[in-house]
């Protein structure tokens, strides 16, 4: 399959697979698309060992590297603050509130002397925290660098250009297309509110035809709501030059998906999920859970803007998570993770490899039952 996002960055199938686990990115490069690490949660180090890790199983295949490059955030026109810093601005009720949600699911306190990550899962989306990580990026030889917050700033879009890298930019409606556009961005992923984490309001249908007409020619990317051929073959009719998924990964072999949270996936319909601010203070779509009802209740203080949100729930998720595999606790009740709508159609494990060469065999027959629709004289 040759589309202008295949050969800008050199692949058989147009499937750009964003995944936190290292895994799951090299075996859909493996099979043909490209996978694309999600490395927001890793440290430098952590980072560097899982790109060396891909590039050894992949052997010259081209991969890429997701990372939240935010052009706003709490602290911004003092350069970035620390982490540190930004923990000392919580404001008290907000910490109060957290401290409630856990006693009343009766979530145990952290075992002394074990570490508690900053940000959701470690995330990493302050300035300070984002350098090193974009360090360890450009040394490596990734075939396409991704910005999941809106528009890639200069410095970002400079150095990528500058090593040959392409730049992918995700929006969630036309505006936000064009200005990624404007700042360079090579690849635009229109990413409809049925996807799992951050994400918009309008739906993939509406938005891909927009963002197409609005940023062409850029190769466009449909996003949200696709994770089987049918809906490969959607997207690209809407005049998108390849899909990105991410949430159909989640409950494959490969995937690093605690169990807690597998199990709920596979158990969810389409309609168990939510567009909750309560994990990093935007929008992102997620499973409900009684930790996003928490969140959504009128006596809460609402969440805080990023990155302060994340500093102020990580531990408190933590928390959760230790206990989330204990049938009945509190922290299965509570542990929650992002997820798109087609959670609904993630009802069985499967390898990785398998649910590629299922997207593109679907799609064939959905092309071939196109081609028995239209009459020739």
């Amino acid at each position: 399959m040759r589309t202008k996002a295949t050969e800008l960055v050199g692949i058989d199938l147009p499937i750009f697979a964003f995944s936190h686990c290292r895994d799951v990115a090299a075996a859909v490069t493996n099979a043909g698309g490209m996978g694309v690490l999600g490395a927001v949660a890793h440290s430098p180090e952590q980072l560097a060992v899982d790109l060396d890790w891909i590039e050894a199983e992949v052997k010259g295949k081209p991969y890429g590297v997701d990372l939240l490059v935010p052009e706003k955030y709490a602290g911004a026109e003092e350069g970035g603050l620390t982490p540190t810093q930004l923990a000392d601005l919580l404001p008290e009720e907000h910490k109060v509130f957290v401290d409630e949600i856990l006693a009343r699911y009766d979530v145990p306190p952290m075992p002394e002397g074990l570490e508690v990550r900053r940000g959701v899962g470690g995330m990493r989306i302050d300035p300070k925290s984002m350098a090193p990580l974009l360090d360890v990026c450009f040394d490596h030889r990734p075939r396409l660098v991704a910005s999941a917050l809106g528009p890639p700033p200069p410095h970002f879009v400079e150095r990528a250009h500058r090593h040959d890298i392409p730049v992918a930019a995700l929006a969630g409606n036309v505006e936000h297309a064009r200005r990624h556009a404007d700042a360079g961005a090579d690849m635009i992923v229109a990413q409809g509110t049925e996807a799992g984490g951050h994400t918009g309001l309008v739906a993939t249908m509406v938005l891909v035809p927009e963002v197409v007409d609005a940023v062409g020619p850029l190769p466009v990317l449909a996003a949200g709501g696709i994770a089987r051929g049918r809906q490969l073959a959607a997207g690209l009719a809407l005049g998108a030059d390849g899909v990105w998924c991410g949430s159909v990964w989640l409950t494959t072999e490969e995937a690093e998906t605690p169990p807690s949270v597998k199990d709920k996936f596979l158990a969810a319909g389409s309609s168990d999920t939510v567009r909750s601010r309560s994990m990093t203070g935007k929008p992102a779509r997620m499973l409900r859970t009684a930790w996003t009802d928490e969140w959504e209740s009128s006596e809460g203080p609402g969440p805080l803007p990023m990155p302060m949100q994340p500093i102020l729930v990580a531990p408190a998720l933590q928390r959760v998570a230790r206990v989330a595999d204990t049938a009945g606790s509190g922290g299965q009740q509570l542990v929650t993770y992002f997820v798109g709508q087609v959670v609904g159609a993630m009802n069985t494990v499967k390898p990785t490899r398998r649910v590629v060469l299922e997207m593109v065999e679907e799609f064939i027959d959905a092309v071939e039952r196109l081609d028995t629709l239209v009459q020739s004289d």
